[in-house]
């Protein structure tokens, strides 16, 4: 079934995540005359991916013949008090704001538009380049059940998405998942370095290590098993997998690492929100 709207899709920001998500979206359906985009600075890669679906960005959007069932927001968060208040122009009655950008609460949206407009705070990650993102959001009080369900359908086009109630566990989720990956691809690097200390020349170690924590997480994606589980399924008493997670488990461990790592994530994006 084709992906449908009530009314236009109006996306600000073309990049990575922008164009990911209008990709999940036009492959479930959408049609491209549904959607208006504004970027004012679109690189040559968004243009191309555009021009393949018929569409094109626009520098600005001074008007809508009707106003848009969402206004979806993409563009990076140091512009956002340059951008978002001419965006907000555009919203009617029923239209719900999504965004993605990083640091920015639902009150500096709602700033900007009507009272009872719906807005949504989303936080995905860059896996959503290969529809296997994670999502998580929290909503205001004005979203309603209908825009609630469309928030979902347009960001589970580019994977799983998750809803808390409570605003303030954003900059953990943030933390977690949206700057995760940086921390698995360190993993990557961290264990390729192992190799090469350990004797294996770089391409080697490098091929060991990518199809490693790819195969890994493939592993844990499908086997659906919590990762405690699978991490006893290979390690063998007294072997060699126990003999590393001895060092990488001793107090304090990789555990106490991330713990403190996640916390200045955490903290960052407290001070990011927090007006100057």
């Amino acid at each position: 079934m084709a992906f449908k709207l009530d009314g236009p899709l109006l996306l600000a920001g073309a990049g990575k995540m922008g164009t990911a998500l209008l990709g999940g979206l036009l492959a479930r359906g959408l049609k491209p005359g549904q959607v208006r985009i504004q970027d004012p600075a679109i690189t040559p890669d968004a243009a191309v991916f555009l021009a393949q679906h018929g569409l094109k960005a626009e520098a600005h959007i001074k008007s809508m013949p009707t106003p848009p069932a969402m206004i979806l927001v993409a563009v990076k968060p140091q512009v956002m008090d340059e951008v978002f208040p001419s965006l907000a122009s555009h919203a009617g009655a029923d239209t719900v704001v999504v965004s993605i950008a990083a640091g920015r609460n639902l009150a500096s949206f709602e700033a900007h538009v009507p009272a009872k407009t719906a807005v949504v705070r989303a936080m995905p990650n860059t896996p959503a380049a290969i529809g296997r993102g994670m999502t998580v959001c929290v909503a205001n009080r004005a979203v309603s059940e209908r825009q609630r369900a469309l928030t979902d359908a347009v960001l589970t086009s580019v994977g799983d998405v998750a809803w808390i109630g409570n605003e303030d566990l954003m900059d953990a989720v943030t933390a977690v998942s949206g700057s995760g990956p940086a921390y698995v691809f360190l993993l990557a690097e961290a264990l390729a370095d192992a190799g090469r200390a350990a004797g294996l020349d770089e391409a080697l170690a490098a091929k060991l290590a990518r199809a490693t924590i790819a195969g890994a997480g493939e592993l844990m994606q499908q086997s659906g098993s919590p990762a405690a589980e699978l991490r006893r399924n290979v390690t063998s008493p007294g072997g060699t997998t126990a003999a590393a997670l001895a060092v990488l488990m001793a107090e304090p461990g990789l555990t106490d690492l991330m713990t403190r790592a996640v916390a200045a994530a955490t903290a960052r994006g407290r001070e990011l929100a927090t007006p100057k």
